[in-house]
Order: C-alpha cells, then sequence, then structure tokens
C-alpha cells in the first residue's frame, strides 16, 4: 500500500480545512477508508444534518481509497439531484407553498438519481453525466456545466442529509414539532405530503445501499450554528446566501427528519462518526454484524 501524506496537505489546503485536520479528523476517515477497502461494499451512504462536513468526508474517502489503496469511487451529493426552482415554485403552487424551498423529500429528482446510481454500478460503458446545483442561484446549472464521470468506479458514495431516513406514523406526524410547522403547515398537510414522499420514493433507493455511515451531531443548536457557517463561506465567495434569519427558518424545514435520523440512524447505520460541539471528530464507531 503506498503513502503520500502530501496528498492529504493539498487537500487540507483546498478546503481551507484546519492544519490539525487530519489529526483529529482525518486518521478516523482513513480507518474508515480502510473498512470500506475490505468491505466488498459498493454503494455506500453518507447521512448528516446540514453543516456537519458530509461532503469533505465523502471526497476524503474517495481520495483516501484512491490514493492508499487504489482504488476508485464516485462521489454524489443529494443535493445536486434538487429538481430546477420553476418545478418547485410549480410544487409550491400546487400542492403547499413549503415546497418552494428545496431540501426535503419531494424536491429531488429521486428518478434521475436512482438512474445515476444504476448506471455506476452497471456495465453500460461511456461517459456519464452528473447534474450541478448551484446553491447561490438556487437552481439547477445548465447540462453543458454538469460534471463528468467514468462508469463502473469501485464505489458509489451516496451523501445527503437524509439519506437513510425512514418514513414517521400519522401519529408521529399529528403534532407540529416547531413554530415553522404550526405556523405555515397547520393542517399537517406539507409534513403527511413529504413523509409520503420520502417512503414511496427514497426508501426503494435507501434499501439499495450496502452500507450507511452516519455523522451524529450533538444536536440541533450545533447544526444552526455549523449551516450558519456554511452560508457566510458561500456569501463570501459567491456574494449570495441566507441571513441567519433565512437559516433559521431554513433548518425549521428539516427539523422533524433531523430529529428522526438523530434518534434511529446512531442504532442503525454500519458506520457512526460522532461529532462533538466544536465540530471535531469525537469517535469512529462500527455497528457489530
Amino acid at each position: 500500500m503506498a503513502t503520500a501524506n502530501g496528498w492529504v496537505d493539498d487537500f487540507v489546503r483546498a478546503r481551507s480545512l484546519p492544519a490539525s485536520w487530519h489529526a483529529r479528523a482525518g486518521v478516523h476517515l482513513d480507518t474508515l477508508a480502510g473498512w470500506l477497502n475490505d468491505s466488498g461494499f459498493r454503494l455506500i451512504g453518507i447521512s448528516g444534518a446540514q453543516g456537519t462536513g458530509k461532503s469533505s468526508v465523502s471526497d476524503y474517502l474517495a481520495a483516501a481509497l484512491e490514493k492508499r489503496y487504489g482504488r476508485r469511487a464516485c462521489v454524489l451529493s443529494l443535493d445536486d439531484y434538487y429538481v430546477s426552482k420553476s418545478e418547485r415554485l410549480e410544487l409550491a403552487e400546487h400542492v403547499h407553498p413549503l415546497l418552494a424551498t428545496r431540501g426535503v423529500p419531494g424536491t429531488h429528482d429521486i428518478d434521475g438519481l436512482t438512474g445515476t446510481v444504476e448506471a455506476l454500478l452497471g456495465e453500460s460503458g461511456g461517459e456519464l453525466r452528473i447534474p450541478v446545483f448551484d446553491k447561490g442561484s438556487d437552481d439547477r446549472l445548465p447540462a453543458e456545466r454538469w460534471r463528468k464521470a467514468a462508469p463502473s468506479p469501485d464505489f458509489v458514495l451516496l451523501e445527503g442529509w437524509c439519506i437513510g431516513a425512514r418514513a414517521q406514523t400519522g401519529a408521529e406526524l399529528e403534532a407540529p414539532i416547531n413554530a415553522l410547522e404550526a405556523t405555515e403547515d397547520p393542517d399537517g398537510s406539507w409534513r403527511r405530503w413529504v413523509n409520503e414522499q420520502l417512503a414511496l420514493r427514497y426508501e426503494p433507493l435507501y434499501d439499495k445501499l450496502d452500507a450507511l455511515v452516519f455523522l451524529q451531531v450533538p444536536g440541533l443548536a450545533a447544526v444552526l450554528r455549523w449551516r450558519g457557517l456554511q452560508e457566510h463561506k458561500l456569501i463570501a465567495a459567491t456574494g449570495k446566501g441566507m441571513s441567519d434569519a433565512e437559516i433559521a427558518r431554513f433548518i425549521g424545514h428539516y427539523e422533524r427528519l433531523t430529529r428522526n435520523c438523530l434518534q434511529l440512524l446512531p442504532g442503525t447505520a454500519d458506520a457512526c462518526i460522532e461529532l462533538d460541539d466544536d465540530h471535531n471528530v469525537a469517535s469512529l464507531r462500527f455497528r457489530s454484524a
């Protein structure tokens, strides 16, 4: 197995991560990459709330698998499969106004994502095009700006905030969980529709996962703070982004499923990365077979 510490330094610099990042987080991810290399798995879900660092974790695992083991991984982000802004506005008009906001189940092109996953895992041959969503403009980029991916990678790493989430019961949906639901979804029609989309369209894709990795946060307050840091970086880079008040309302759309994942996934995920309140990796644990 070849070692090349230079690529780790390059990764940390390119991501503007703290110099101590590898000592605190990368060593655990090296262990996780080794586990994946030995696992025989191909389709891996990487789940975690907003701002947990799913993108960095996924990209590092892909780099480690290549640099340390000579294995090729393709990273897919659920975020890149949002439907277009115009499609969300149509959903807002015909289903519920809250669907104008991207993120919840029902605002993604799950059929397109499933087709991409199946093409990558198959033997179709030929180059694939992966959509790219621009959060600054809140819309999908034109097809000519989509990224390219070679077919048949050794691993497909599918990352997203609700990967692995499971639908709730009708009784669980009855009472609003926050101010957003109480004031903007008082009859529960939005959350019931979202829950139905999760059950009918998302869970069949999640059932195809060979393994699930969960980034466990200490609580929702940390999610709000970390998402704020993410948005401030976006504003600095592009001049576009949400204010702190807009972030708080935005996160309210996801609180129900975030709480559901925090309750369910630490016990069911195949690997759990526990984050402390300062966004450091506190531990990595694997579920017993």
